[in-house]
């Protein structure tokens, strides 16, 4: 696919862009080196200035809706979902211009030295490979930290949602920041290559696939580059017999649909024990079909359709393959055609054994899949039997259940009694094939910088 918008809800062609050649590749990447010779001496009282401006600008309630709207125009999210997003987008700008000068701090330590001690420098020009289903998100929690380093970003963006990249750009230089400190590269996957393998690069970090994260590190690694990666998830959400029934079902519903399924964090496997398994399963069923399908544009509307023919074609032939394999479906299992996009109605895949294929699938849409167990050992060994690691959800009121579910999950977060979510105040990130390093909290602004040892005597 080209770089386009396309508007997913109508399957009409918005507006197209063409890549950039290499000779516009090169002139960018000098442009940003040249950048940041210079925007790495400036003080963290500045950076901190451009980056609350740059919080005010996405929280103008113009600027705001402006960007949600370009949100849902090219990927389709629910309107008031976007409108979410972009404040989020503000409160990372926040976070970060407040907290970055103690984060960054030089930090003392006793040695023989007469003085020694360990700062925090910038590496230099940080790519960026970001994905649509958090276009303005994705982009910021990685911006912000980046900037407060002292980094440079040029931002790669899915090639389906070229006017939110563009749109960024625009925020962070109408906020004050020199130019060429963040760019915007509209450039194919094919071209990635090429940026990530030019010396003045100096590390990267995606938002993506397994086999996006698996190409760009094997490209990293022969340059000898960092690299983080945020991939796939299948994430637990697991309901024992003390949990609130009404609020694991209330959360279950948001925590699979957010986005309209399309998140990498989404709850997607519901693991109940046995005990409690027809109540919740019923409410469940119940809650899925009152949910809003339509225009994501409207603000009622609370499943738009997904971001791409080619993740609906897919999706519908993960719950068909799940059918012939002996899966049930409980509600939706197909397309909706209220409008000519590409919707596809809530749905819930029960009786799933180990020798289906969708039982070790990572599901992106609103499709949420349904396990009984018969205990908690059973509930957790089920949920680690994934290649992913990204979040882990868990209900019960017993404290005893709270501590055996914290250490024997496999994930990168573990969530008691709530759904999964990146919070700029935590470190974001999984383990196994959900990616390694991290975003966010104190950790995630240290991934890209030279975390040096100064000795003097």
């Amino acid at each position: 696919m080209g770089i386009a918008t396309v508007n997913p809800t109508t399957l009409e062609t918005i507006q197209s862009f063409a890549p950039l050649s290499a000779d516009q590749i090169h002139a960018k990447l000098a442009l940003a080196d040249e950048a940041f010779q210079s925007y790495r001496q400036v003080d963290f009282a500045e950076r901190s200035q451009w980056l609350l401006r740059a919080a005010e600008l996405l929280e103008d309630p113009n600027h705001r809706q402006y960007y949600a709207a370009l949100m849902t125009l090219e990927m389709g999210k629910p309107i008031q979902e976007a409108l979410g997003e972009v404040k989020k987008c503000a409160w990372v700008c926040r976070y970060y211009a407040e907290q970055a000068p103690a984060f960054l701090a030089n930090q003392s330590v006793a040695t023989d030295a007469q003085s020694s001690w360990v700062c925090y420098q910038p590496l230099g020009i940080i790519l960026a490979v970001m994905p649509w289903n958090f276009p303005f998100w994705q982009v910021f929690r990685f911006a912000a930290p980046a900037l407060m380093a002292g980094n440079v970003g040029v931002l790669k963006h899915a090639s389906n949602v070229p006017q939110c990249a563009l749109a960024i750009e625009k925020i962070f230089l109408e906020a004050g920041f020199p130019t060429g400190v963040f760019q915007t590269l509209l450039i194919s996957a094919q071209q990635v290559e090429k940026v990530v393998q030019d010396p003045r690069v100096k590390a990267a970090t995606l938002t993506g696939s397994e086999p996006a994260g698996a190409s760009l590190a094997a490209i990293a690694g022969r340059q000898i580059k960092k690299t983080v990666l945020e991939l796939g998830g299948s994430d637990p959400f697991i309901v024992l017999e003390s949990a609130d029934l009404e609020a694991a079902v209330t959360t279950a519903v948001k925590a699979r649909m957010l986005n309209t399924g399309q998140s990498c964090i989404a709850a997607k496997r519901f693991i109940v024990v046995d005990e409690i398994a027809d109540q919740f399963i019923q409410k469940f069923i119940a809650a899925f079909a009152d949910l809003s399908v339509g225009d994501p544009m409207q603000a009622h509307t609370e499943i738009g359709p997904l971001a791409t023919t080619a993740i609906l074609e897919e999706l519908e032939q993960q719950v068909q393959t799940a059918i012939t394999h002996g899966a049930q479906i409980l509600t939706g299992g197909q397309r909706w055609n209220g409008l000519p996009g590409n919707f596809y109605l809530p749905t819930i895949v029960a009786e799933i054994t180990a020798d289906n294929p969708i039982y070790y699938q990572e599901c992106f849409g609103p499709v949420a899949l349904v396990f009984r167990v018969p205990d908690l050992a059973t509930a957790v060994k089920l949920a680690n039997d994934s290649p992913f690691g990204l979040g882990a959800s868990a209900w019960t009121t017993d404290p005893q259940e709270h501590d055996y579910l914290i250490t024997q999950l496999d994930a990168g977060a573990v969530f008691i009694n709530g759904m999964v979510k990146s919070d700029p105040r935590l470190p974001f990130g999984g383990i196994k094939r959900s990616g390694y390093g991290r975003e966010l909290g104190l950790q995630g602004i240290h991934e890209f910088v030279n975390i040096k040892t100064v000795w003097v005597k």
